[in-house]
C-alpha cells in the first residue's frame, strides 16, 4: 500500500534537505578540499546512516528511545566532538600536504566513515526517522512496502541534494584553490559553527 499522504511527506523531507545540516557541510568541506569526485563516497556514507537509522528507529528502538532522552545527549555530544575533530582535521591536514609535499591519503573508507559517523550520531536525524517519518506508515496494514517507499524516497533525495551542495562547492573552490589555507579555513570554521549550534539549539 502507498505511505499515507505521501506528498506531505516528500514537502518535509525536501524542506529538511535544502536547510544545510551537519552532512551537507561535510561534503562542502569535502569537495573544496578533495573534490566532488572523491566526496561521492561521503555521501554513501550519510545515506548508508540514514538507512540504518530509519531501520533502527521504526522497526527496533523507537520506543525506548523515546523512554530515555539521555542517550540522545550522549549521541549529540558525541556527533559535536567528531565534528569539531573534522574542522581540526579539515584545517591542518590539506595545508601540510602542500608543504611539505606529502601526497593524500585520505582513502574513500575515510569519506565514507565520516558521512557516516556525522549522520548517524545525529539525533535530530533519529527524532526524525521515531516521530516524523514513522508517523507517515499506517502500521495496522503492509508496513515493510511503505517503509520501503519512504526510505528510497528520502535516500534518493537526500544524495541528490548532497550532490547539489558539492557540485555548488566545486565551482567556488576554482576561486579559493589559489589560497588552500583560506580555503581550510573556512571549512573548519563552518564545521565549528555547525557543532556549536547543535550544542546550543538541540536538547532533549
Amino acid at each position: 500500500m502507498f505511505p499515507t499522504d505521501f506528498f506531505i511527506f516528500l514537502q518535509i523531507i525536501l524542506f529538511l534537505f535544502i536547510t544545510p545540516g551537519a552532512p551537507r557541510v561535510l561534503i562542502v568541506s569535502h569537495t573544496l578540499n578533495y573534490t566532488l569526485r572523491r566526496s561521492v563516497w561521503t555521501a554513501f556514507g550519510d545515506i548508508s546512516a540514514n538507512i540504518c537509522q530509519g531501520i533502527l528507529v521504526v522497526f527496533v528502538i523507537g520506543t525506548f528511545l523515546k523512554n530515555n532522552p539521555e542517550i540522545l545527549n550522549i549521541l549529540k555530544w558525541i556527533g559535536i566532538l567528531y565534528i569539531a575533530y573534522l574542522a581540526y582535521d579539515t584545517y591542518t591536514a590539506k595545508i601540510k600536504s602542500i608543504e611539505l609535499g606529502i601526497k593524500d591519503t585520505k582513502s574513500p573508507f575515510s569519506f565514507y566513515k565520516d558521512g557516516f559517523l556525522v549522520a548517524g550520531l545525529s539525533p535530530k536525524a533519529i527524532i526524525f526517522f521515531g516521530t516524523i517519518f514513522s508517523s507517515f506508515i499506517d502500521f495496522s496494514i503492509s508496513y515493510i512496502g511503505q517503509f520501503i517507499i519512504l526510505m528510497s524516497t528520502y535516500v534518493i533525495l537526500d544524495f541528490i541534494t548532497l550532490m547539489i551542495y558539492g557540485l555548488a562547492a566545486e565551482r567556488v573552490s576554482v576561486w579559493l584553490k589559489g589560497n588552500p589555507k583560506i580555503l581550510n579555513t573556512i571549512s573548519a570554521c563552518v564545521l565549528i559553527i555547525i557543532a556549536i549550534y547543535i550544542a546550543v539549539t538541540q536538547s532533549f
